[in-house]
């Protein structure tokens, strides 16, 4: 029998619904989840996926805790799509994937796993990047650490961010 040593999912499982309050609140003030954070808007940051789908999982956030585009300010509205065009360019220029899926799930029923903390998703495709370790092994194979995205995207980001 073969093993996968994937340390961070113990962090998950244990944390999952632990009502610990809001994890993206939590990341403006919070040592260790603003490593995480690539860029800073004035309304919004991007920040690292701590459990993501695949390597450069980018999620765009408001800064203020709105649940819905609905509660979001003009302000905030323009800053959340204004970054996730430079997240896409930053992804583009860094990871150079084939394709990008870009998402928000907004309630239960559409697989939010956060509810009450509005956040687009931005997640890197290749060809052939779903396999059967997702499909059979319910394991996902990441082959690069968190931290080296941070240090490959931050100095992106400074750049384009800069440039907009």
């Amino acid at each position: 029998m073969e093993r996968l040593w994937a340390p961070w999912r113990l962090a998950y499982v244990t944390s999952a619904g632990d009502g610990a309050g809001c994890i993206f609140c939590a990341a403006l003030q919070d040592a260790d989840s603003a490593s995480l954070i690539v860029h800073r808007g004035t309304a919004c940051y991007v920040i690292l996926n701590l459990f993501p789908y695949n390597s450069g999982h980018l999620m765009v956030v408001p800064n203020r805790h709105v649940a819905r585009l609905a509660d979001a300010s003009p302000e905030e509205l323009n800053e959340l799509m204004a970054l996730t065009r430079v997240s896409e360019m930053a992804l583009a220029e860094s990871y150079s994937p084939q394709g990008i899926n870009v998402g928000l799930n907004l309630g239960k029923a559409a697989g939010a796993g956060v509810l009450d903390h509005l956040h687009v998703h931005l997640v890197p495709r290749w060809s052939g990047d779903t396999n059967f370790m997702t499909v059979v092994g319910d394991v996902r194979v990441l082959p690069e650490d968190l931290h080296a995205s941070v240090s490959r995207l931050r100095p992106v980001f400074e750049r384009l961010a800069a440039g907009r």
